[in-house]
């Protein structure tokens, strides 16, 4: 299709995220052709994204199963998003999530930035792609 390009997720790429987790990049690449990063995560009970954040904003959209998500800046206050719901976080805002409950959670994250970064608070290392190596 001239003007548009088809990408069929189960043709993607699984990047592991550490046993219980793994991310599939669907929009961008490498080179940072594109102006957003889109991929879906799938994470088994017990995963947690440790805080972390990103010079850019960032939109994670649950498609399944429910998080229950903090910020650092209020770290009394949590809330759960659960299928259908959508948290817009803002540029260098530290925040993590876990799964809540004992289904998969499934979320689609979107990164307003061609390049997706990542900067853990405990010092986690990410490869040249922003991916977790440890």
């Amino acid at each position: 299709m001239q003007g548009a390009r088809v990408i069929r997720l189960t043709q993607t790429e699984v990047v592991p995220f550490g046993p219980t987790s793994h991310y599939r990049p669907i929009v961008g690449d490498d080179q940072g052709s594109t102006p957003v990063r889109t991929g879906i995560q799938t994470c088994e009970p017990g995963y947690e994204a440790s805080t972390h954040r990103h010079p850019y904003m960032e939109i994670i959209h649950v498609l399944d199963g429910a998080l229950e998500f903090w910020m650092e800046a209020a770290p009394d206050e949590t809330v759960v998003l659960t299928r259908g719901d959508t948290i817009e976080i803002q540029p260098l805002a530290w925040h993590g999530f876990r799964v809540s409950g004992d289904q998969t959670a499934r979320l689609l994250g979107i990164h307003a930035s061609p390049l997706r970064v990542v900067h853990y608070k405990s010092g986690l290392k990410t490869d040249v792609r922003g991916y977790r190596t440890e």
